[in-house]
């Protein structure tokens, strides 16, 4: 254990979900860590629960003050900011036809312009950081399968994600000559509370539907928190210090059919 020993890291969205699971994974491999999120009951628990290696911050992703905060508490508390985790994003399911404009600028924020304004105030900091370990300083991002591929009647959720990879591989390029790598992962549909947001329509009871999911799934089983949480882990720990830009599949070989 150790892998992340001494970083400390900020991850938004943290209060739940693939986000909770990757605080949790990220403080047993020795991180400090600041959960962000705008779940407040949630994220105090957990961060309570996990003791004096972590602490939250409410902060709304879409709001720079907030993020700049958050980013002040990492370094105050704990020393530094190594490693930042744009967790943070919204579910979108429906028909294009149907999506007002509210609908989609409210969608695009959380999913892309929230993950941008958080990395732009986190840069900083990471610059600070990034010669304290010889795989620099990190930048990562939860996308989604929708970020490399498409379903019908999520429009606008997939094309916010694609956005994601976009940013990933433009910014990766941008910070490379400083040692900050920026990746970004990939999951399929994952079993979370907002798992019922990308599986409408399979069925009429939720344990079919489930099931018929996983059958979609070459290795027959449905993603955990977890998947994706180990995933972040080595992608931000220095045993991949040579891996910058890349969206990384969690899929069960979804993408290899």
């Amino acid at each position: 254990m150790g892998r992340l020993k001494g970083r400390v890291a900020l991850i938004t969205g943290g209060a739940s979900g693939l986000g909770a699971a990757t605080v949790r994974r990220f403080v047993a491999e020795g991180a400090r860590v600041v959960i962000a999120d705008i779940n407040d009951a949630a994220g105090e628990s957990l961060a309570a629960e996990l003791g004096d290696a972590v602490c939250y911050a409410h902060a709304d992703h879409t709001k720079r003050d907030e993020n700049e905060a958050a980013v002040r508490l990492a370094v105050e508390r704990f020393g530094a900011l190594d490693i930042l985790h744009n967790n943070a994003g919204a579910p979108f399911s429906g028909k294009f036809t149907d999506v007002d404009e509210a609908t989609l600028r409210r969608i695009t924020d959380i999913n892309l312009i929230g993950p941008f304004l958080m990395s732009q105030a986190a840069l900083p900091a990471l610059r600070e950081s990034r010669a304290r370990q010889a795989g620099g300083a990190v930048i990562l991002f939860t996308a989604s399968l929708q970020a490399i591929m498409a379903r019908p009647n999520f429009t606008p959720y997939t094309t916010a994600k694609h956005g994601i990879v976009g940013l990933v591989r433009g910014l990766a390029l941008e910070l490379a000559p400083e040692n900050i790598r920026v990746n970004c992962i990939c999951p399929a549909a994952t079993d979370t509370p907002m798992l019922k947001d990308f599986l409408p329509g399979m069925a009429g009871d939720w344990d079919e539907a489930k099931e018929r999911f996983r059958q979609t799934v070459p290795l027959g089983r449905m993603a955990e928190p977890e998947d994706t949480a180990n995933a972040a882990l080595f992608l931000a720990s220095d045993e991949a210090r040579m891996i910058t830009g890349i969206a990384l599949p969690v899929d069960g070989g979804t993408t290899a059919a």
